[in-house]
């Protein structure tokens, strides 16, 4: 058995690993990024440490998440590649306040191509929720994407976080 949180990208559920959750916290300020795509919510400081924070319903679907009490910061250890150290990076992310236990094996591949939307992963029936699609997390950012806001964040926190 494996657990998982639970979010929101408009009516559809998806699903994060739990292991790959390092905390998740309320609604948080953030300090903007001038210059990034609109999906890049901003930037948090997290133990003196600058922390990207990307918006996943507007980079899923153009819509910035709703600023409501179910929305939350999620902070995940994410690594491009197995050998890379981990970082955080922070999702923004609607209705995150549920969690699911089952089996991995219980999530099967939808046979769609997804894209550049290569996060998107297996999906898995729910008797509550329909369909519920696992996002991966280390699939979340291409290269470039994950350079120009690690390399923005430590930019950000050397000029403006004490």
């Amino acid at each position: 058995m494996k657990l998982f949180l639970l979010f929101r990208l408009g009516n559809d559920h998806y699903a994060l690993d739990a292991t790959e959750v390092a905390e998740v916290l309320p609604l948080t300020a953030l300090k903007q990024i001038p210059g990034n795509p609109a999906w890049v919510a901003g930037v948090l400081s997290r133990h003196g440490q600058p922390v990207p924070v990307i918006d996943l319903c507007a980079l899923a679907t153009g819509t910035p998440a709703a600023l409501r009490t179910s929305t939350r910061t999620v902070l995940v250890h994410y690594r491009r590649r197995d050998n890379d150290a981990p970082r955080v990076l922070g999702l923004r992310l609607e209705h995150a306040t549920e969690t699911l236990r089952c089996e991995p094996d219980s999530f099967v591949e939808t046979g769609i191509d997804v894209g550049t939307a290569r996060y998107l992963g297996p999906v898995r029936h729910d008797e509550l929720r329909g369909l519920v699609q696992w996002v991966r997390v280390h699939a979340l950012l291409p290269d470039d994407v994950h350079a120009m806001l690690f390399d923005a964040a430590r930019d950000v926190a050397q000029a403006c976080l004490p």
